[in-house]
């Protein structure tokens, strides 16, 4: 099963209600797809009132444009959707870290005080993608990987995964490597604990269909072309 993606459509203005009525439900994550070209320069615009001042900092960090855009537009759109999902003012929502899995200090993943929101991001070139859920939940969304970097990496798959790449015709590859990857990621991020866990420990599987993971449902999503994306949710 492969999920499509709501749309997060640029208003007029971005002080427009929006996703006024979002709400999310026990059922499944809800994921929304922001296409950074289209989103640059209304997001560039209001950042300054809807970003919190570390954000902000974190944005004039970046060098590059394209990098600074995609944290930028990511970040206004995550604002924009707990507003609407909290009933609040987008820069009135108080986003927090969790304690480290490994030494309890507040450098962990994001989230909501009270935990009855949890949500994720991710953001390549020209794409964000947000999941939000009623449960643990982690999203990744990749460009496919190239060749030479598929070599460079292949510490990170498991080795059934690395079996099923080998047995693939060379085009196939690419498109394989980096739907494992985004189901990693998914995964790990759902977890809490990112890529300071071993890649490889999991096997996710390289074909159609996520492997199942204990505790947890994996599933593709469907993204533009040229993208591979996976959602993680935690059962239960």
């Amino acid at each position: 099963m492969t999920l499509a993606t709501q749309r997060l459509l640029v208003p007029e203005r971005l002080s427009d209600p929006g996703p006024a009525e979002a709400a999310v439900v026990a059922a499944g994550p809800q994921l929304w797809l922001v296409d950074t070209t289209g989103y640059r320069v209304h997001a560039a615009r209001h950042a300054p009132g809807t970003l919190d001042a570390q954000e902000l900092a974190r944005a004039a960090e970046f060098v590059r444009a394209a990098d600074r855009d995609a944290y930028v537009c990511a970040h206004v759109a995550l604002r924009r959707l707990l507003g609407a999902y909290l009933g609040m003012a987008p820069r009135e929502v108080t986003v927090e870290r969790a304690p480290c899995a490994h030494c309890d200090e507040p450098h962990g993943r994001p989230v909501l005080p009270g935990g009855a929101l949890h949500f994720s991001l991710s953001h390549c070139t020209g794409i964000s993608l947000l999941a939000f859920a009623t449960a643990p939940v982690g999203v990744d969304v990749e460009e496919l990987v190239a060749p030479h970097t598929i070599a460079e990496t292949a510490d990170v798959l498991h080795p059934r995964e690395a079996a099923e790449l080998a047995l693939l015709p060379a085009g196939e590859r690419s498109p394989a490597f980096t739907r494992v990857w985004t189901r990693k990621e998914a995964y790990l991020k759902g977890l809490g604990i990112g890529l300071s866990e071993n890649p490889a420990a999991e096997y996710v599987g390289s074909g159609p269909v996520p492997a199942r993971l204990p505790g947890w449902s994996l599933t593709d999503v469907r993204v533009p072309e040229g993208h591979r994306a996976a959602v993680a949710l935690r059962d239960g």
